[in-house]
């Protein structure tokens, strides 16, 4: 299977990260999520943000990365 590239990953999941943080009575806002959460998905290979999540933590860890950004 092909996987992104462990940057480009990185900020996927940065992005989710931020974004699941916002107020879920906001409509627009919980489309981004769900957005972000299907990017995310669809890049790893799975169907659930906890699967997708879990592959990313996987290749990051991999590669060197993480999913906390740099201090």
């Amino acid at each position: 299977m092909l996987m992104a590239h462990p940057a480009v990953l990185h900020n996927l999941v940065e992005r989710y990260t931020a974004l699941a943080a916002a107020d879920p009575s906001d409509a627009p806002a919980r489309r981004q999520v769900d957005d972000a959460a299907y990017t995310l998905c669809v890049t790893t290979g799975t169907r659930r943000i906890e699967d997708a999540l879990a592959v990313a933590a996987r290749v990051l860890g991999a590669e060197g990365g993480s999913l906390t950004p740099a201090a």
